[in-house]
């Protein structure tokens, strides 16, 4: 099981996420906007109002922080 986080520097949703996946000890990836990709590639893959961070798992997109953290209480990954 790995996770793929799209993020962008000075967030602290993104900074949260980065430190849960980290703390819990599970595989993830970070891809940093500006680095990894373009807003236009964001833009494309999550939609036009989507927010950061972005978390995918097994390809299946999470969504953000707060559904982030949720799907790991309730999979007991956390």
């Amino acid at each position: 099981m790995t996770f793929t986080v799209y993020s962008k520097n000075n967030c602290p949703y993104c900074s949260k996420v980065e430190k849960v996946l980290q703390l819990a000890g599970l595989q993830h990836v970070i891809y940093k906007l500006g680095t990894d990709f373009t807003r236009e590639e964001f833009i494309t893959q999550f939609g036009r109002n989507a927010t950061f961070p972005q978390v995918i798992e097994s390809g299946r997109n999470i969504g953000g922080c707060t559904e982030t953290v949720k799907y790991l209480k309730e999979n007991n990954l956390v």
